[in-house]
């Protein structure tokens, strides 16, 4: 046993901390798994070159590199790197998401897909798509590519808010939690802060690119309050008296010329209205991106506002405010029972 015990030590130092160790009940043994690698928001492709070449491939890097919504530039949801199948192993199996595409009339009969979770890697994303001929797979590209663009996103969005959970601002937590009685998890490089009667503000300073987060709250009215209309108006009303801009008397407000994309979903059980759009300072040269999710408190028939927006001028502006949205995502109401 004493010996056992030391091999195993010895393979995990040998490692170097980049294996994980696991104990299977069910076969008894030690089994050890790499973590996944690779970039967040990078997707490895892998079908044969022909294919790749051809209108099936095209659409799907089409799908793949389609702007993010929201954004003041066009930057693309994935970035994608390729393999052919027999290139596809070592180093290319542990990559974090994985799209393995396979035409062949001899072995399918009909488009179908299957996700899988942690194949060759932990924390691995794996996208199998099977189809007899070109023919039939292109339409389902057209048709149902976007969800599979979405898939993978909302995964990333997860995987950063695992993160949060584990590593995260204390006395943020704890701020939001006094004042709204909801559980949020955010970044430790929040650093300025901005508090008052339910709103609450905190920027991190970065100087590559900026990212703020923000929370308020207001009385459910009716089923009106959950359009776009009214978020915006609400909105405008919050933060033009809250956040200022470096100029006296300038303010934030929500661009209208290019208005922001608006949707309802069911989110950590959840009614919630979120909007994507853009900002900016009213008698200032700033302005961003901004992502708000609207969250329905029924029980004390109130709206929590959990918004994230970014200033970084002259860069890209994609991983700011996905860190930032993911935050938002692990708002959770805290029982009063």
């Amino acid at each position: 046993m004493k010996t056992r015990t030391i091999l195993i030590w010895l393979l995990l130092v040998l490692a170097g901390g980049s294996l994980v160790y696991h104990f299977s009940k069910s076969s008894k043994r030690s089994i050890f798994t790499k973590r996944a690698t690779g970039a967040a928001y990078e997707v490895l492709v892998v079908m044969n070159k022909e294919d790749w070449s051809s209108e099936v491939g095209k659409q799907l890097k089409k799908q793949l590199i389609t702007p993010i919504s929201g954004l003041p530039q066009i930057e693309p949801s994935m970035r994608i790197t390729y393999a052919e199948p027999d290139q596809f192993n070592g180093l290319l199996s542990y990559v974090r998401n994985i799209i393995q595409v396979q035409i062949d009339s001899t072995l399918f009969t009909k488009v179908s897909v299957s996700k899988e979770q942690d194949v060759w890697a932990m924390g691995q994303e794996v996208i199998r798509i099977y189809a007899p001929s070109e023919k039939l797979l292109l339409p389902y590209l057209h048709e149902e590519g976007a969800l599979l663009v979405s898939y993978l996103e909302e995964k990333e969005l997860k995987r950063y808010a695992s993160y949060l959970v584990e590593s995260h601002n204390q006395w943020v937590k704890d701020t939001i939690k006094s004042l709204f009685n909801v559980q949020l998890f955010a970044s430790k490089e929040l650093s300025s802060f901005k508090v008052s009667t339910n709103f609450f503000w905190a920027t991190d300073h970065g100087r590559n690119g900026r990212t703020d987060l923000l929370l308020y709250s207001f009385p459910y009215t009716d089923k009106h309050t959950f359009t776009l209309d009214y978020l915006v108006s609400k909105r405008d009303s919050v933060l033009g008296e809250q956040i200022e801009g470096g100029y006296p008397g300038s303010y934030m407000t929500t661009v209208k010329h290019l208005p922001p994309s608006y949707e309802t979903m069911k989110r950590n059980d959840t009614y919630c209205g979120v909007m994507r759009g853009l900002w900016e300072m009213e008698g200032d040269m700033m302005g961003g991106p901004f992502v708000s999710y609207a969250y329905l408190d029924e029980k004390n028939q109130r709206i929590v506002v959990a918004e994230t927006f970014v200033y970084a001028p002259n860069t890209d502006k994609a991983k700011f405010i996905r860190r930032g949205e993911a935050a938002l995502q692990t708002l959770r109401f805290m029982s009063t029972d």
